[in-house]
């Protein structure tokens, strides 16, 4: 068991869940199946949704959909992604018509949070340290000039990064929805 939150348990089982949920929602084509079902109430059809599917992949109107990029996404789908959301608990399959899980419709909640511009703070994380890495081995080489001292170097990169991570802990804390000392949960 790992601890998490001061006196929470989070159970083997628990993460099993998780690792479904993020390996489900992974690829793009299966986020744009889930979101094609999401888009409408009770049951759609595999063809429906791979033809909506097709149509965002390729940046096209449904109408312009080839029956080859429609067959592409449709194999894709029905061999692939749809047992992985079905296994994940979001959707449910039956016959060639696809429903959402109520699983799914809580889901929708974290799909819309993050905006597909945003960079994801990893990637931000990684690139500053690139750039650390850089101007210590120009200061290391004597590249730099006289004024920058490793002293003052040093001190500018620790000031960057206290002050990225300090925007970070706000922009996570802003996004709350419950105690501040519990994370939001998807509901099984």
């Amino acid at each position: 068991m790992i601890r998490e939150n001061h006196d929470e348990t989070i159970q083997p089982k628990r993460h099993e869940e998780q690792n479904d949920l993020f390996d489900a929602l992974g690829s793009h084509r299966s986020r744009y199946a889930l979101y094609a079902c999401l888009e409408t109430e009770g049951p759609r059809a595999l063809s429906v949704i791979a033809d909506q599917v097709a149509a965002w992949e390729y940046d096209k109107p449904i109408t312009e959909v080839t029956p080859a990029e429609h067959k592409r996404v449709y194999t894709s789908l029905q061999q692939h992604h749809l047992s992985k959301l079905e296994g994940a608990g979001l959707i449910d399959v039956d016959d060639k018509s696809i429903d959402c899980t109520e699983k799914a419709r809580n889901l929708d909640l974290y799909i819309e949070l993050v905006p597909e511009s945003d960079l994801p703070w990893s990637l931000y994380y990684l690139g500053l340290s690139a750039i650390s890495g850089f101007l210590l081995g120009l200061q290391i080489a004597g590249f730099l000039p006289d004024a920058v001292s490793f002293p003052l170097l040093t001190a500018g990169i620790l000031l960057v990064f206290s002050c990225s991570s300090l925007v970070h802990y706000r922009r996570a804390n802003r996004i709350t929805f419950g105690p501040a000392d519990r994370p939001l949960e998807i509901d099984d």
